[in-house]
């Protein structure tokens, strides 16, 4: 992965400077350390600038990468996995190529196709291309959205970026905060759609491009999440089906092992993670494998972990997380993702990247994305039962199958059967809704926001769910219920948070590349197309799945609970020392951002610091109240990590 960035004059202006453009690298620099390289078009109309991370032909791979005659420019950041036989058929067809890198395929598959040279790549990409003749700008994204692209316009410049630190230093404006994307965030735990926690940048949305010319932009999807009809299911036995996504599996995972750099591999202890290094092994790869272990033993997997390596035989190194380290990388981690968030998981997921990094690993594999495209997460086990209970609302046994599903919190201990009746019978009656599974979630991440200002409130416009249910695609009432819920999850969870937050941000924190053969496209594809029993067989989640690795896993591994990635949140800071918490969260900071009520804010941080028992959604809105006081120092007041309380 790298970083990218450029500025179109829409409109007669200025020219494009290049000292403008190397200001917009020096904040990617964590995204590409290995070189740097900018295009300017004649007579300055356009400009594109790249920070490289060298993965693939490491010698001769500096970008921006150009066609035969010099009429195609282009910047990518991420990965062409299918470009050997891309390439092959390109030298087929006449083309010359000057590279070995797989950048150079986008130039000459623009030339063959036009905007559909989308549609041939296999790959996690952010590409901004420059058509000289046509003086035409495209942006594109990858299907999933593993890879960020923002843009924004100033006057009558389009700017664009990997990270918003990086397009700020285009803009003339200042940076404000988007209320309405605070909402989303305090429901879904992300952005959705193309917004961003800053005023006036979008993000382009997962599947899309953009087309900029003749002082036009205009964006269009070119793929989505899209699923078979009850009754247009994939027909087959279940061992053939078990067979064909093996193969695949097999072949994503191969192509994915394309680099000039080792490729090492995350390995949680699961299932995804523990097969993916199985497939690594049997595609004559010993990764190098990197996991986190935590002083909670309530969150610790290391167990797994440690019999998955010496299962395999693979170098193992673990790095271990404490409260301690949760509070020393907060604000580093809201530096990196750009964004508040809910849940402290992103910050260990920055040290592993860290750790990864130190052992001279640029290229490490994930399991993220397993549980989107096969239905893993409790939610949709959740809401199989709900619907079964929906049909007799009335029944003690039915609702009593819903403890048996969090034996890793809490609720059910704590609060007895009447909460956990009372939590998740709400909305019964609205079984067939399309956000059925969703809500509870949702209700309670809502509830946050009794601590936002009136200004706030005033500001935010359209409520969030309301605002997500207009962008569901024509079709999504005919899906079952299952694939409704897959498609909310892959919207409003896996690209802005999981991909993002999680993902990408903390990997190139530290210049590490993540690479995910769950969500290539054909394995989406194709489990999109098949029954959800398939997926969910009765309540044994990732059913097929599993029958496609049987037997090439610790047996352990393969019929063990799933155990959600968790780490330490507000417990963290219940110490009350002269630190950041602090000053994010005093009175007077909050007065001066504007966002929270002060009184009932501070009320929860007396809560949270005397250590009282604080509920799953207190601890999600300290975190969030916190994270988004941080964004407001750094982004806003333009304090720099490590200096002013920070």
């Amino acid at each position: 992965m790298c970083g990218i960035a450029g500025i179109l004059n829409l409109e007669p202006g200025a020219p494009v400077r290049r000292d403008v453009l190397a200001a917009m690298l020096a904040p990617l620099a964590n995204r590409g350390p290995d070189g740097q390289g900018t295009y300017l078009a004649e007579p300055e109309l356009a400009g594109l600038a790249h920070a490289r991370l060298s993965i693939i032909d490491l010698a001769g791979g500096a970008q921006p990468i150009h066609n035969e005659d010099g009429t195609v420019q282009v910047v990518f950041n991420g990965e062409i996995f299918n470009y050997v036989e891309l390439r092959a058929a390109l030298e087929k067809a006449g083309h010359r190529f000057y590279t070995r890198t797989d950048t150079e395929v986008l130039v000459h598959l623009y030339e063959e196709h036009g905007l559909r040279f989308v549609d041939h790549l296999n790959g996690q990409f952010a590409i901004a291309l420059w058509d000289v003749n046509a003086r035409r700008l495209v942006l594109a994204r990858d299907r999933a959205g593993i890879l960020p692209l923002f843009h924004a316009r100033d006057g009558g410049r389009l700017v664009f970026a990997s990270e918003i630190k990086s397009l700020l230093k285009g803009l003339s404006r200042k940076p404000t905060l988007n209320r309405a994307a605070l909402d989303q965030v305090f429901t879904f735990w992300s952005p959705v759609g193309s917004a961003t926690m800053f005023d006036g940048v979008e993000q382009l949305p997962p599947g899309h491009l953009l087309v900029a010319e003749q002082g036009r932009v205009h964006i269009e999807r070119y793929w989505d999440w899209t699923f078979s009809a009850p009754g247009e299911y994939r027909r087959g036995a279940v061992a053939d089906l078990a067979r064909e996504l093996d193969t695949l599996l097999t072949d994503a995972t191969r192509i994915r092992l394309r680099a000039d750099v080792p490729v090492g591999a995350y390995l949680s202890g699961g299932l995804d993670s523990t097969a993916l290094v199985a497939l690594m092994c049997e595609g004559g790869v010993k990764p190098n494998t990197f996991s986190l272990a935590f002083e909670d033993p309530g969150l610790d997997e290391s167990v797994y972990q440690q019999e998955a390596a010496a299962f395999f035989g693979v170098h193992h190194r673990t790095i271990r997380v404490g409260n301690e380290d949760i509070r020393a990388g907060f604000v580093q981690t809201v530096y990196r993702a750009e964004t508040p968030f809910l849940r402290c998981a992103p910050i260990p997921l920055m040290s592993l990247s860290r750790l990864a990094h130190a052992s001279d690993c640029k290229v490490v594999m994930t399991g993220e994305g397993s549980d989107e495209v096969f239905g893993g997460y409790d939610l949709f086990k959740e809401a199989k039962i709900r619907r079964f209970w929906a049909r007799q609302p009335g029944s003690k046994w039915r609702a009593r199958l819903l403890q048996r599903l969090y034996p890793y919190l809490d609720i059910t201990a704590a609060r007895g059967q009447a909460y956990s009746e009372a939590f998740f019978g709400s909305g019964l009656d609205a079984a067939g809704a399309a956000f059925f599974a969703h809500e509870p979630r949702w209700r309670t991440t809502a509830q946050g926001k009794a601590l936002f200002s009136e200004e706030t409130r005033q500001c935010i416009g359209e409520e969030a769910v309301g605002a997500f249910a207009r962008s569901l695609p024509e079709g999504f009432g005919a899906w079952d219920p299952f694939n409704q819920s897959q498609y909310v999850e892959a919207k409003t969870l896996l690209a802005n948070y999981l991909l993002s937050t999680q993902g990408d941000r903390m990997l190139m924190a530290n210049s590490v590349e993540g690479r995910f053969p769950y969500l290539d496209h054909r394995v989406i594809e194709l489990a999109n197309s098949l029954d959800p029993r398939l997926k969910m067989h009765v309540l044994n989640e990732k059913y097929l799945l599993k029958r496609a690795v049987d037997g090439r896993l610790p047996p352990a591994i393969l019929t063990r609970k799933k155990q959600p990635y968790r780490s330490p949140d507000s417990r963290a800071f219940e110490a009350e020392r002269d630190d950041f918490v602090a000053d994010a969260l005093s009175e007077a900071s909050l007065r001066q951002a504007g966002y929270f009520d002060p009184g009932r804010t501070q009320l929860l941080v007396r809560k949270v610091r005397a250590g009282r028992a604080v509920s799953y959604k207190d601890s999600m809105t300290f975190i969030g109240i916190l994270s988004t006081q941080v964004w407001h120092r750094l982004f806003v007041d333009g304090v720099t990590p490590g200096t002013g309380g920070l």
